[in-house]
């Protein structure tokens, strides 16, 4: 009996077990039908974003196609790049334009300049035309540009010059799908600069960098400026220290060489102007104040020797030391300067103001020495008496003087004279009239260093005016 009870339990256990497996996948399926419109929905609206994202509809990376290379592309191999675009046809026109990054510096010993420059060519090359569907350019580095035509560009004059590469060559090609070429490259060049320093520092300089093509005449290739006197751009920030950038221009002109024939070239001018404040602290005032101190000794007593000569040779040497450290920065030109001119006229100046105090010590030597002679020819009882009260006030003459021996001087401001009068003779009486031998010698010293402090500066003065009208 409990054994039927057992298999009855189990077979209801079993049967209810059956039933809720078949529910279960009744309601699964029904979820699943359910389910699956919606998810067709969200399919259909994400590929519909997919659509209309700029992301996602990029074109695919022609780069990872074995069968799209650049150099495929442009077929690279089925041409010979060695030979100029239409080669055996009319000159190849090749536009030019420039943008001055930076003028470096400009040396007047070595007399050349250093620029920095963008220089980009054009020209059209149908061998590297391609086909594209939105006419879009394709854009190189520099390691395609060896493996076809570039024009052959040289800077003509130039001392020194290099493409700069970093972090890479500073290099760039893009091509056109017409075939249409922009080459560009960042250069940095040191050309020479004929200069004319007559004027300086007052001058006003003129430098030209020069492009021109190699290998290539006119005949096969035309130099041109791409959009005129517009070709040439420069950066507003260009700033020398010793010079005023005044002007930018280009020029064309054709260049002829005996062997090879006629080239066209490329000028780009500019002007410069030199500053002159900084010449006129370190040159031209140093100079007129030496000058203007020489002229101190006209004021110095003759008799203060080692007060006038150490003056004089100390602003003699200061010159010398000005002229050598103008001369030390300056090219050795076979001409005169400007500011040699200014210069050696004050040295010569100065020089002269120590040769005045030489010919007053030597005047004032031989009259003294003249004196003494005199002197010593005269009997002891008739020796030069003081000079009288009354003739110091200098208003005398040659009638003035009557007895023998009278010496008048006059000292301060007034001209130092000297009179001597030797009477030789004998008087025979009262009434009876001298006989007299009259030698009188005068020498006039202190009227030099008058004329001096009037003459050197009137000419110093002189002179300026005239050699800044000339050179300003």
């Amino acid at each position: 009996m409990h054994f039927s009870i057992f298999l009855l339990l189990w077979g209801w256990v079993l049967s209810t077990e059956c039933r809720a497996h078949r529910q279960g996948k009744e309601i699964h399926e029904v979820y699943k039908k359910g389910s699956r419109p919606q998810r067709q929905r969200r399919e259909a609206h994400g590929e519909g974003h997919k659509q209309g994202s700029p992301i996602l509809k990029r074109s695919p990376d022609i780069t990872k196609s074995p069968l799209t290379k650049s150099e495929q592309l442009l077929r690279i191999d089925d041409h010979d790049f060695s030979m100029r675009p239409g080669f055996g046809g009319p000159a190849i026109p090749v536009g030019v334009d420039v943008q001055v990054e930076s003028l470096d510096s400009i040396s007047e010993v070595d007399m050349d300049f250093t620029m920095t420059l963008y220089l980009r060519h054009y020209w059209k090359d149908e061998r590297l035309s391609f086909p594209s569907t939105n006419n879009q350019s394709m854009t190189f580095d520099g390691r395609l540009v060896k493996k076809i035509w570039v024009p052959d560009m040289f800077f003509v004059h130039s001392k020194r010059s290099f493409i700069h590469d970093t972090t890479t060559d500073n290099v760039m090609l893009r091509v056109q799908p017409d075939g249409k070429v922009l080459y560009s490259l960042r250069v940095t060049v040191t050309a020479m600069c004929n200069m004319d320093f007559s004027r300086f520092p007052l001058d006003t300089q003129t430098c030209s960098l020069e492009i021109e093509s190699y290998a290539y005449t006119e005949d096969d290739l035309m130099l041109y400026w791409k959009n005129g006197n517009d070709s040439l751009k420069t950066d507003e920030r260009i700033s020398l220290s010793q010079f005023l950038i005044q002007e930018f221009h280009t020029t064309t002109k054709l260049a002829f060489y005996s062997s090879t024939g006629w080239y066209n070239r490329l000028y780009i001018n500019f002007t410069l102007r030199r500053h002159i404040f900084f010449f006129l602290l370190q040159t031209y005032f140093p100079a007129t104040l030496m000058v203007m101190l020489s002229w101190v000794s006209f004021w110095i007593d003759r008799r203060a020797v080692p007060a006038r000569v150490p003056l004089g040779i100390t602003t003699v040497l200061t010159m010398s030391t000005i002229i050598t450290g103008v001369n030390v920065s300056m090219p050795r030109v076979s001409y005169i300067k400007a500011v040699d001119i200014y210069l050696w006229v004050s040295f010569v100046f100065v020089f002269l103001s120590v040769l005045e105090y030489a010919a007053v010590n030597y005047l004032t030597t031989v009259q003294e020495r003249k004196e003494r002679k005199l002197r010593d020819k005269l009997p002891c009882a008739c020796s030069l008496p003081q000079p009288r009260p009354m003739m110091m006030d200098g208003s005398y003459n040659d009638g003035d003087v009557n007895e023998l021996g009278h010496y008048m001087s006059e000292n301060g401001d007034k001209q130092d004279r000297m009179m001597v009068q030797l009477a030789l003779g004998s008087e025979r009486g009262s009434g009876r009239r001298k006989n007299q031998r009259y030698v009188s010698m005068r020498i006039d010293t202190h009227a030099i260093d008058k004329y001096s402090r009037i003459i050197f500066p009137g000419a110093y003065i002189l002179f300026n005016l005239i050699y800044w009208s000339i050179f300003s």
